[in-house]
């Protein structure tokens, strides 16, 4: 049972939950940027629960034919969804007969959709995960025309109701729980930092989402010694400017955490644009 690439669009990954703790190893956590997303898809194909692997499309652009019968669900970023050239539902099960193609228009709406296939991608697992990680270089490669993807034996039953899109265009607001180097920042840094609408550089990746406006002031000078980072980091660079980091962060960083995204919030940031409003909200520490 497999899948053939037509076309593998700007970028597009294979991912699964990550590998989580083996930082001291030096090893990030990786995984699918929108876990939200990839949990849903996995529901509509009757995987919810399985960790299984599912593919993370940049901007669209996937085009895959079925060489047998699949099901498959695309979430996330929206955009035309099409089977054989007719146009299908975002955010519900779907039935690939063999030699049928799914294809994946431009989105319209976020960056980053995600298709899953009944019984998950069947790639060799590195490090106890089927995730790439475009920083460490772990996984497997990103996709190109003319892959072959296997694919695992599918649990049934599949379905449920469709899922609803929550992604709607405009400012994405966040909420982030300050520290634990908020208090190397001025009073009216973090007063900037949570009153202004940052804007999404161009420069943002898996790595981290990058933000453009007015430098934060720093109270305290010099350098930091290197500290272990989470995904959600939120990082100040030397030139004053948050980074928001995301699933193929680095495990320890040199830049001072003014504060951490909550897990929703990231997924959240994984479908915001080159040029969109990113806002942060205080949340009280758990």
């Amino acid at each position: 049972m497999s899948l053939t690439v037509i076309s593998a669009g700007p970028l597009t990954l294979v991912e699964d939950d990550g590998r989580p703790s083996l930082a001291s190893q030096g090893v990030g956590p990786s995984g699918a940027f929108d876990r939200r997303a990839t949990h849903q898809a996995r529901a509509l194909v009757g995987d919810a629960g399985r960790g299984t692997a599912v593919l993370e499309v940049l901007g669209g652009g996937l085009v895959l034919r079925a060489d047998a019968a699949h099901v498959v669900a695309v979430t996330g970023a929206v955009g035309a969804v099409l089977v054989d050239a007719t146009p299908v539902d975002h955010g519900r099960p779907l039935v690939l007969r063999a030699g049928q193609v799914l294809e994946l228009g431009g989105v319209e709406v976020g960056l980053r959709a995600y298709v899953a296939v009944g019984g998950g991608l069947d790639v060799p697992p590195t490090l106890g995960s089927r995730s790439a990680d475009v920083l460490a270089r772990l996984g497997p490669a990103a996709l190109a025309d003319g892959d072959v993807l296997e694919v695992g034996s599918p649990r049934v039953p599949h379905g449920g109701p469709p899922v609803p899109s929550l992604l709607t265009p405009g400012t994405t607001t966040v909420d982030v729980v300050l520290g634990p180097r908020d208090d190397w920042f001025t009073r009216d840094a973090l007063a900037g930092f949570l009153g202004t609408a940052w804007t999404v550089s161009p420069r943002s990746d898996r790595i981290g989402v990058r933000l453009d406006g007015a430098p934060l002031e720093r109270r305290v000078d010099g350098e930091l010694a290197s500290e272990p980072v989470v995904r959600g980091s939120v990082q100040v660079t030397s030139a004053g400017l948050p980074v928001v980091l995301g699933p193929d962060h680095p495990v320890t960083g040199g830049y001072p955490v003014l504060g951490v995204v909550t897990a929703d919030g990231v997924d959240r940031l994984a479908q915001v644009r080159p040029g969109d409003a990113v806002r942060f909200r205080r949340a009280p520490r758990p």
